[in-house]
């Protein structure tokens, strides 16, 4: 699933190409991409409207319309948008004719077509008057001035979940996911099983700066391209941020600090990556025992 780093990518590619753009056609392939309102009340109410802002909240992709609603598009496990340039009011466009998995497509007052792809078919649109009316549940942003050392510090106290459970909680702090987490832990020397509140006012603190750091990195990187290819840039290119993963899917590789072998837990059926020399477990017989839960 794209996570903050790679969603953000995206709206930074998609702005320039659609701002001021107006929706000349709008067509809805598989009704239940969009959650709300009806699929035809969603295409005869972004027909003819333009884009005023391409944003991001976070894993949401956020554009805002001419008519004061917003469209927000949560891209789930598989979603993707593709520009297609010159494809004109025929539609003919041979590399998208041979996707089978275009949701939508969004025809452009300036010729482009924009495609929206889900093989999983996960992804959901939304269309409303107050976008807070399906975010404003969401944490803060980790890149804000909001996530502070003195907000992460307090907001651990009263947590006795896992921390990587609690850090993947979008209601918690918003967009970061599974790749981002297992980095961000590893790089404070925190193992994922420890209990949120037991960390200590250093680690909190370590903590704050390696969700920051991870995130910008990623950021930077344009997000990572896993082997699936499920996350490309809008215009087909790939993220680099997968060059740069310390330990996210490298178990039984050497741990790139210390030398030791990494391992591989499952926590909330994801996939935990760690080293267990780097990042002390506070019970080991529980590492064991998913570990024999897992195989």
């Amino acid at each position: 699933m794209p996570e903050l780093p790679e969603v953000e990518t995206i709206a930074r590619q998609l702005r320039p190409r659609l701002l001021q753009r107006r929706f000349d056609a709008v067509d809805i392939l598989w009704a239940r991409t969009v959650e709300q309102p009806s699929p035809a009340e969603f295409a005869r109410e972004l027909l003819g409207t333009s884009v005023q802002e391409v944003g991001r909240r976070g894993k949401f992709l956020s554009f805002a319309l001419s008519t004061g609603k917003t469209w927000l598009v949560h891209l789930r496990m598989t979603g993707k948008f593709r520009i297609q340039d010159g494809v004109g009011d025929s539609g003919a466009n041979t590399s998208t004719e041979e996707d089978p998995h275009v949701r939508a497509r969004f025809q452009l007052d300036d010729g482009t077509r924009l495609d929206y792809s889900d093989p999983r078919k996960f992804g959901r649109f939304y269309l409303v008057e107050d976008p807070c009316s399906i975010t404003g549940a969401l944490g803060p942003e980790p890149l804000s001035p909001e996530f502070t050392v003195a907000w992460l510090s307090t907001a651990l106290k009263d947590r006795r979940g896992e921390i990587k459970r609690l850090l993947l909680d979008q209601n918690f702090l918003a967009g970061l996911g599974n790749i981002y987490v297992n980095e961000a832990l590893w790089r404070a020397g925190i193992h994922p099983l420890r209990t949120a509140n037991s960390l200590t006012t250093d680690e909190a603190i370590r903590l704050h700066g390696t969700i920051v750091s991870v995130l910008r990195e990623g950021v930077e990187n344009g997000g990572a391209t896993l082997p699936d290819r499920q996350y490309v840039y809008p215009n087909g290119d790939l993220g680099q941020q997968q060059l740069h993963l310390a330990v996210y899917d490298r178990a039984g590789e050497c741990c790139p600090r210390c030398g030791y072998v990494l391992e591989r837990i499952v926590q909330a059926q994801r996939s935990t990556y760690f080293c267990p020399l780097c990042q002390p477990c506070p019970h080991p017989d529980r590492v064991e025992s998913d570990a024999e839960r897992e195989g």
